[in-house]
């Protein structure tokens, strides 16, 4: 696992944010795990950006706590977060990954319109957050198999985006390149 601090902070910095319901903070906390995992395609890190994305979405979306099963699947969902710092704090790998996994886990463990919501809410980040590790310059192919989402997906999303017009190739003609060059030189 890359940057255990960062994700430790991270984690920290969600629990409170959740508390004071500030979605703007969790979606700057997810972005930023997103340069580690697209340096070394850290996959925890990469689950870590999704969880709390989707986690931003859902209390932004003030209309899942009319769900009668939400209270009880956000206090699991807070729980596993909670066993997850415990598990970085202590140095435990597998126990973390095990409460990342949890999130899942709590999700399937839901019935009804709340689960597909979360269900497609969770399937919107993962594809959201692959986008922005595609933007870091790794292929759609290894993108899309670090985050389990088809190409396809991604692709689609992607090309709404924009992010595959950008073209990186493109440079200053010589003459300006060399004029910058010359007045460098000139000082």
């Amino acid at each position: 696992m890359q940057e255990r601090d960062n994700i430790l902070r991270i984690l920290r910095e969600t629990k409170t944010a959740i508390e004071k319901e500030d979605v703007i903070s969790l979606k700057e906390l997810s972005n930023q795990t997103l340069h580690t995992a697209s340096i070394y395609r850290d996959t925890d890190n990469i689950g870590i950006a999704v969880i709390v994305y989707a986690l931003s979405k859902l209390i932004e979306r003030k209309n899942y706590r009319m769900y009668k099963n939400w209270p009880k699947f956000f206090k699991r969902f807070n729980l596993c977060l909670d066993r997850a710092i415990i598990a970085l704090e202590k140095n435990q790998d597998k126990y973390f990954v095990s409460q990342l996994k949890c999130v899942r886990k709590e999700i399937g463990s839901l019935t009804g319109n709340l689960k597909k919501h979360i269900q497609e809410v969770f399937k919107k980040a993962e594809i959201n957050k692959a986008s922005r590790v595609y933007e870091h310059g790794i292929s759609m192919q290894q993108t899309a198999k670090l985050l389990g989402i088809s190409i396809w997906d991604l692709a689609e999303y992607a090309g709404q985006t924009g992010i595959s017009d950008v073209n990186l190739s493109i440079t200053l003609p010589v003459k300006n390149r060399v004029k910058i060059a010359m007045e460098i030189f000139e000082k």
